[in-house]
């Protein structure tokens, strides 16, 4: 088998994949994105599409060791975790245990909204010159509870120190905004700067412009060997269904399944897929203006051209791809509760996708310690799609030891 000489060799073709390689392409490097299935039908594909830095918050927060174990026993909850007698889930939870401090989270939060902001930035200049769904409606948060809406407005109060403006709403301001919704609400926060975008259509557009920079996508790409230069502490060669690759530099942006290839390596890399549903409704009724988070439910309704996207829950469950009726149900359920969907609804599709969570709700980016042509960029939660040209960014000035934007600290990848 021949084999293909590249420069920089990413390995996962979603939107964190394609957001380095256009980093990295607009500075002069040459790059190649392989991914196992097709570009950007991974888990780039079925999220809710929000570009949301008010949602700029770790997995793990105060409090959340006690709801936790009371989610362990609920199939139907907001948060499931899948039990099982596994030495990597029982480490990944006991980091998990541990960044559930207020210093850890607000540090966290400082990561998350940095490269969140940077990605809306971005977003919104590339909206200029291509069509990708994005609209800049804000994003409106509600709750049928006293205990949600105060959630809300803390949400809210930690926001505003980073600049990020919400107006706390009453009931009749939320159905002043949001006639769509039923009256059981009894408040809100809104967002109006948050925006969003068709999640597919957004990994297409990057990947355009770096086909037009010269950049290389290969798909149906699936790495199942790799070799080490024991010598030069270097990987060597990248073995897959599509042939044999050498790279001055490989970058692992391959979510879930980047933990799978750690393995090979010797590599600590602790993600766990966090499954998430999302349907598409048509006939949905009185169709929302705004993108909407049920907050107590945790259950996100985004508006569509010719359609309804609602999505939520998240199981972890490792690789796990199959699909929980249960689940589903209880996504549609929560949202009759405060929508009039009309029983003459179709799902149009139901997707599901694993989320790929580090036991801290930071993404790893940086330079592996143990391999010197190795860089990680993964781990991203429920914030791929938001955070992703801002993680390409920093990714890029890292790799080019340019002086980053952000505080890189955070994101270390060799930390756990």
């Amino acid at each position: 088998m021949n084999v293909q000489k590249k420069d920089v060799l990413i390995l996962g073709g979603g939107i964190i994949g394609v957001s380095i390689a256009h980093a990295l392409q607009k500075e002069g490097r040459s790059v190649t994105v392989l991914d196992k299935n097709t570009i950007g039908h991974g888990c780039s594909y079925g999220n809710a599409g929000w570009i949301t830095p008010c949602f700029a918050m770790p997995l793990p927060q105060p409090g959340m060791f006690f709801k936790s174990l009371k989610w362990l026993c609920d199939s139907q909850s907001p948060l499931y975790i899948k039990p099982e007698p596994s030495i990597t889930l029982l480490r990944w939870l006991t980091y998990f245990a541990r960044s559930m401090t207020q210093k850890k989270m607000q540090q966290s939060i400082e990561a998350l909204t940095d490269i969140s902001k940077e990605s809306l930035l971005f977003y919104k200049n590339l909206s200029l010159k291509k069509n990708f769904g994005f609209q800049q409606k804000g994003l409106l948060m509600v709750s049928g509870t006293q205990e949600g809406l105060a959630s809300a407005l803390q949400e809210m109060q930690l926001m505003e120190k980073r600049n990020i403006r919400g107006q706390a709403l009453s009931q009749k301001e939320v159905l002043s905004l949001e006639p769509s919704l039923k009256e059981n609400v009894l408040g809100g926060v809104y967002f109006p700067e948050e925006a969003h975008a068709e999640p597919l259509l957004s990994v297409q557009a990057i990947a355009q412009d770096v086909e037009l920079m010269g950049g290389e996508f290969i798909s149906n790409a699936e790495v199942y060997d790799l070799k080490i230069d024991s010598g030069s502490n270097r990987i060597s060669q990248i073995v897959t269904t599509r042939g044999v690759y050498e790279a001055n530099l490989i970058v692992v942006a391959m979510g879930t399944w980047s933990e799978t290839l750690a393995k090979k390596l010797r590599v600590t890399i602790p993600i766990l897929g966090g499954k998430g549903y999302s349907l598409i409704l048509t006939d949905f009724g009185k169709k929302p203006e705004h993108p909407i988070m049920i907050i107590e439910k945790k259950i996100a309704i985004t508006p569509r051209s010719d359609s309804v996207r609602v999505a939520g829950t998240l199981e972890l469950v490792r690789n796990d791809l199959s699909i929980t009726a249960q689940r589903v149900n209880a996504i549609l359920k929560g949202a009759q509760q405060f929508f009039d969907i009309p029983p003459t609804y179709e799902i149009k599709e139901v997707w599901r996708g694993l989320r790929p969570c580090t036991p801290d709700g930071v993404p790893m980016i940086g330079f592996s310690k143990k391999y010197a042509n190795l860089f990680f960029c993964t781990g991203h939660q429920m914030l791929g799609l938001q955070s992703a040209p801002g993680s390409g960014k920093l990714a890029a000035q890292m790799i080019l030891n340019q002086t980053p934007y952000t505080n890189p600290k955070p994101f270390d990848p060799n930390r756990f």
